[in-house]
This record gives C-alpha cells, structure tokens and sequence, in this order.
C-alpha cells in the first residue's frame, strides 16, 4: 500500500526482535518492517528467521549507516547497545533523507552525549524522535497516571517505587556488564523509574542521592580479564522543585516477588498504587480511610501482543505511529528532553553513590562540573 509506513531495525539483538514481532502485530494499522542493521550474526538470522514466519521480506546491512544510505525506510528503531547510540542517533539526524526515530532507553550513556543529540535535533524538525520509555504505557501504570491527573489524591507530595526482580539478562558480547558501556545500572534500567516520577510529581528533580553497590550477581563472572561493575541494588531519593520526593528501591536478586514492580504514589487527600505484573491499581482517600480503598483491574483492549513489558510496547508503538502520521502536528510523547531528564537523574544517582554524598541535577548538567566531579 502507497500509505504503508516502512520501519528499520538498527539492532536486532532481544530487544530489537521484540520490536520487530510488535510491529508485526501492528501490520493491520498499516506498518511494514523492510529491513534491518546488525553486524551480529546469529542475530540477524533469528530476524531473518521471524521475518520468514510472517511473510515480510527483510533486506538486511551489517551497519547502520548502510541502511540509512538504501532509503528504504521511513521510521528506525534503534535497538543497540547503550554505548552506541550517540554516534548512530547522531549519523540518523544528520542524513540527508529524514527518518523518523524511535530510540530505546536510555536516550545516551552521559548527560553531555543527551545534549548533544538534541542541539543537533532541532535542526531537523522534520523528524520525530520518541525516546523508549514505555513503562508509561504499562496498564497498572498508565490507570495510575490518570488517576493523579484526575486530582483524586490531591498534589503529590511522595512517590515510591519498588523494582525487584531478577538480574541483566545475557546480551551480546555481554556489553550490559560495564557501567561504560551501559551508563551504569541507575541509568540502564531505572531511567524508566525516574521518568515516571517525573510523571506523578510533575515537577523537576534538584537534587538526588543515592546508595548502592554488588553484593550478590555477576561476582563470579569474568569478561576480558574484567570482573563486571554493575551494582545490583540500591536506594535512591530524588527531591524535586516544587518540595515532592521520590524514592527508588531497587533488588536485582528478588526473583522472589510476586510482583516486579510496586508503585506509590501519595497526595495530601488520597494515595494510588500500581502493581506489575499483577495488573491492578488500587485508590483511596484519607476521608474513607481503608475500609474505602478500592481495587482496580488494568486493561487495554488495544494491545494485541503483552510481550516483555507487558503489552507497553504495542502501545508505544501505537502512540508514535499516531504521531507520525499526523505530519507535524503531534509531538512524541516521550521526547529528547524526557530521555535526557531520566538519564541525569540517573547519572547523579550513580555520581551519589560514588561520592557518597547529595549530587545536584545542575551539577550533571553543567559539563565542567561533571568533568571535574
């Protein structure tokens, strides 16, 4: 079809091949993935292999730049490891024909690499880029979401979140081991965290600290010669400025749970929390007390494929084909601007746990603070 919105992987590790199989269930809305960048491999075959099972021809490149330059494709989704998109986001933005991005998290491993990317972004106004922070997306959550917008709880005064689960999963060449090459785990895995405190508290973080360190996994693992250095748990708090407070707790040896994740979020008249993967939400209000707390089920009849987080995915998908096609007249809800937050939350984290002291937002951001810090 003439109107098709054509997609390319730039990475096909897990994470891309998931991209790949939600946007399968989104060919109906008239989606089609043509081709795909990896210089790995058995990576490649198992896209291969996926693309065969639903009937899309895939025209595959060992490098980004080899995809950008065929002009296949109107949309990429960049899916590689941490470390590497800066210079791909950076490659995407200059090219002389404009594709739309969507980047998984985090949006760069450093605040100044975020920087970067949106100076040279605004360039280019033609293009969209959406950055991966789908757990706004996940139902318990998004119900959430929309019961602080209601004013049911009144102004948010704490936010908790609890992730404990189980360790990193095995990547490719075993790169989500090093905090060089990820960011470091407060900015790997928690910027979906930290993005959504943001969320309920609407205000910006000041300052964050943090404590953490790896007592239990990826010990005994050699990689290289190199012991990784990826914490495995933490507590992190973030003050914001409008005098809300967020805290992180963070397990990565709790395979013990019931659920992943458990969201609190509390106002001056009520308190909401979410519950992941258990899909329910539950409200109540300091007038009716806890006989008047109610228990909500978390559906969206739209997601066709839960997947790894548990139908987010699909909907972010959704959320940015919508964007795209209304030409300009949509922003992605989940900008540069967003990606950057989450990754300087994420970085004065890991600087706080460091230096063992408070580290200030402005601190990340200032580049000579940084270097000198």
């Amino acid at each position: 079809m003439a109107d098709t919105v054509k997609y390319g992987i730039i990475g096909v590790g897990m994470m891309g091949r998931e991209h790949l199989i939600n946007l399968h269930h989104l060919r109906s809305e008239g989606v089609a993935v043509v081709c795909i960048a990896d210089p790995h491999l058995p990576s490649q075959q198992l896209s291969l292999n996926l693309a065969e099972s639903f009937n899309w021809p895939l025209k595959v490149f060992s490098g980004h730049q080899e995809l950008l330059d065929s002009r296949l494709c109107d949309v990429v989704v960049v899916s590689t490891p941490n470390m590497t998109h800066y210079e791909i986001l950076m490659d995407i933005i200059n090219h002389p024909k404009p594709h739309h991005v969507l980047v998984e998290k985090p949006l760069c491993t450093t605040v100044m690499d975020c920087r970067k990317v949106i100076e040279a972004a605004k360039k280019r106004p033609e293009m969209l880029v959406q950055v991966g922070l789908e757990y706004r997306y996940m139902p318990p959550v998004a119900k959430l979401i929309d019961v602080v917008k209601s004013g049911t709880l009144g102004q948010v005064k704490m936010v908790a979140i609890r992730e404990h689960r189980f360790p990193f999963l095995v990547k490719v060449a075993n790169w989500n081991r090093f905090n060089c090459n990820s960011g470091g785990t407060l900015v790997e895995k928690c910027c979906h965290f930290f993005d959504l405190m943001r969320l309920f508290v609407g205000a910006n973080p000041v300052r964050v600290m943090a404590s953490g360190a790896i007592d239990v996994n990826h010990k005994d693992e050699i990689y290289d010669g190199k012991v990784p250095d990826i914490i495995d748990n933490a507590y992190v708090i973030i003050e914001f400025d409008n005098g809300s407070r967020g805290m992180l707790d963070l397990c990565m040896f709790a395979e013990g749970s019931k659920n992943e994740q458990e969201i609190s979020v509390v106002g001056d008249i009520g308190k909401g929390e979410a519950f992941v993967p258990e899909s329910i939400v539950r409200v109540g209000t300091r007038l009716k007390g806890r006989d008047g707390v109610q228990t909500l089920k978390a559906e969206d009849q739209r997601i066709k494929y839960d997947g790894l987080h548990h139908g987010s995915s699909y909907l972010e998908h959704l959320n940015f084909l919508s964007a795209i096609r209304a030409t300009g007249e949509q922003a992605p809800a989940v900008d540069l601007h967003d990606g950057l937050v989450s990754v300087a939350i994420g970085v004065a984290a890991q600087l706080s746990i460091e230096k063992s002291r408070f580290v200030t937002i402005e601190e990340v951001m200032d580049e000579n603070n940084f270097k000198s810090a």
